[in-house]
């Protein structure tokens, strides 16, 4: 096995900075991993998600939706999650004028493909949790199944049936069909 060149905050900040909008990295602990680009299910699913939670969170005005967006979890880790929630109290925390954002959001959601290993989907959890996230769903489009993960522990849930979701919302559940997350027009 090769040796990793680790790299700090301040290297990994230069370098997005000089990178084409093709390349997409993450900082693991240092390590600098080069995401690929996503498969048109992944992107569909994205797209679902994000716009069934926008929707309720602007209904409630609870906060923001974002995908696509860097977070600083820790000194030299910084996570991209495919769709992410941040409540209205983090927000006055945040500088939305700055890349990446520094904590941790509410909500982050990984949208897991076949070549994901499980070792480093995780970690990811692991890193959420420990910067200060409440809830991590990890979405497996293969297999119409959500994963969700906070402090109490885990469980999954199976399309068809629905995702409730009242832990993240005080007062509100966040509803939906697993079936609208998967597109149940897809092959």
């Amino acid at each position: 096995m090769g040796a990793t060149t680790k790299l700090s905050f301040e290297e990994f900040r230069r370098l997005q900075e000089a990178a084409e909008e093709t390349f997409r990295y993450e900082l693991d602990e240092g390590e600098l991993l080069l995401t690929p680009s996503p498969a048109p299910r992944h992107n569909i699913v994205r797209y679902n998600l994000r716009h069934a939670l926008t929707t309720f969170v602007k209904a409630h005005r609870l906060g923001l939706v974002l995908d696509e967006t860097d977070f600083r979890l820790s000194e030299n880790t910084v996570r991209k999650p495919d769709v992410a929630f941040i409540a209205q109290e983090r927000m006055k925390n945040f500088d939305f004028d700055r890349s990446p954002i520094t904590g941790a959001p509410s909500l982050a959601i990984e949208i897991i493909s076949p070549t994901n290993r499980t070792q480093d989907t995780t970690k990811k959890v692991r890193q959420y949790l420990a910067a200060g996230c409440q809830s991590v769903w990890l979405v497996y489009p293969s297999l119409g199944l959500v994963e969700i993960h906070d402090a109490g522990g885990s469980h999954s849930v199976s399309a068809p049936q629905s995702m409730d979701e009242q832990k993240l919302f005080p007062g509100r559940t966040f509803s939906l069909s697993l079936k609208t997350i998967f597109g149940d027009d897809l092959p």
